[in-house]
């Protein structure tokens, strides 16, 4: 990527002219109404109901899963789209009312304003036939105006999302309307100029959504291999190529120590002791967000602190999260979390896996306390859990080999949010 964006160069900051351009490119960008520029025909209103994945011939898109699952760039050959019912009579609905390719569908309702009005264009039919269905609204460019694949990327822009959410009505359930949006402009080059944007972003799309296939196939692979391991269907050997021996059951609470943070939301400073909580466990890439001062940390911390080798694990809402501490560090933490310190016999690292093993997550829930909002785990049930541990050679071969795995996983969401803030930064300054 660092090569492509050596080939745009910066420009003054106009209404007709992006911050960010190819060089080959110089002349002002037309600046028009939606609704001068596209017409919209006639949509359905099939619920799901009306809807399934194996069998029919004509698929039908439905707004919750351009808010969920498509592409900018929509391809019918590689999105999963369901088919309208075969006893529902299509005879009724005009050729012109079927989707075509550089069509562009507008989610119109959603209950997050960030939503309303997201959009995909429609790239690739694939020979098949394709209609706009419930909540959408189908919109079709005037010839010559567009290149294919440029309105997918536009309508994200910052620009035009800005003014769809001022165009947007509702309080619990935003909307937005034809009228409505047909009102927001639309800024745009030449077709040589859309054609070599659409095409650069595409590509760095394509990187984003490899990246994700491999962070899916990593965490599948470490699924697999806990499930394997723990079930002993995959046992590791010593040196004289003899399996080591018999595993012991055990409770988390005979092997470690468990703790839960502090009950009182303290005052966050610019700069100081790290302080974690569920969101740090969550995100998709663990760091550090808050901060607490060394006063307020010696006073919270007389009881407990976290070190490095220490397990943290999410007990409220998203409950069984689980975070190895490999660094130095003295950090505290909410209540939200608890805190695992492993006795000196045990690996922690392994402990750490076994915890995020599906037997151990199912345990967990099951002694969660299901009427509380949001749910929630004692620290005595957590302690109540049972593990199987084999000796400390066989605990460290496996932590070993499933923390290569979770190393990759990690390495690939630093990468994956690289390339998202990379795309944000384009989608902020190749467009008007």
């Amino acid at each position: 990527m660092a090569k492509e964006n050596k080939s745009v160069k910066n420009f003054p900051n106009s209404r007709s002219i992006p911050k960010l351009r190819f060089p080959e490119f110089n002349d002002e960008w037309e600046n028009k109404k939606l609704g001068d520029l596209m017409t919209f025909k006639v949509t359905n209103s099939y619920s799901r109901d009306n809807l399934n994945y194996e069998s029919g011939t004509v698929k039908n898109i439905h707004y919750g899963d351009i808010h969920t699952k498509f592409q900018t760039l929509f391809d019918l050959e590689k999105e999963n789209v369901p088919y309208v019912n075969e006893d529902i009579s299509l005879n009724r609905i005009s050729e012109d009312f079927y989707c075509q390719e550089g069509d562009v569908i507008f989610a119109d309702a959603s209950e997050d304003l960030n939503d309303v009005g997201k959009s995909i264009e429609i790239t690739n039919l694939n020979g098949e036939k394709l209609l706009s269905g419930l909540h959408t609204l189908l919109a079709r460019p005037q010839k010559n105006n567009f290149s294919k694949g440029f309105l997918g990327y536009l309508l994200k822009s910052d620009f035009v999302r800005n003014q769809i959410k001022k165009e947007s009505q509702g309080s619990k359930v935003l909307s937005i309307n034809v009228g409505r949006i047909s009102n927001i402009h639309l800024s745009f080059p030449s077709i040589s100029e859309q054609q070599k944007i659409s095409e650069f972003l595409s590509l760095l799309d394509k990187r984003i959504l490899c990246s994700m296939k491999i962070i899916e196939q990593l965490k599948t692979l470490m699924k697999a291999s806990r499930e394997k391991i723990f079930s002993k269907k995959l046992r590791f050997k010593n040196e004289n190529n003899d399996f080591y021996s018999e595993w012991k059951s055990t409770k988390l609470k005979n092997i470690s120590q468990i703790f839960d943070g502090t009950h009182q939301t303290p005052k966050y400073v610019k700069k100081g002791v790290p302080f974690y909580s569920v969101e740090n466990l969550t995100a998709n890439n663990f760091s550090v967000t808050k901060y607490i001062s060394e006063e307020v940390f010696i006073k919270e911390n007389n009881r407990v602190k976290i070190e490095k080798g220490d397990i943290l694990m999410t007990r409220i809402g998203d409950i069984g999260t689980v975070k190895y501490i490999d660094w130095n560090v003295n950090a505290s933490f909410y209540v939200s979390l608890a805190l695992i310190k492993s006795n000196n016999d045990n690996n922690s690292k392994y402990l750490a896996q076994y915890i995020s093993s599906d037997k151990f997550q199912n345990e967990l829930w099951n002694r969660t306390i299901h009427v509380a909002f949001p749910k929630k785990i004692n620290l005595g049930e957590i302690g109540e859990c049972l593990l199987k541990i084999p000796c400390i050679e066989e605990q460290t071969k496996i932590a070993n080999f499933l923390s290569s795995i979770q190393e990759k996983i990690e390495t690939e969401k630093q990468i994956l949010e690289k390339l998202e803030q990379q795309k944000k930064f384009l989608m902020a300054n190749l467009f008007v």
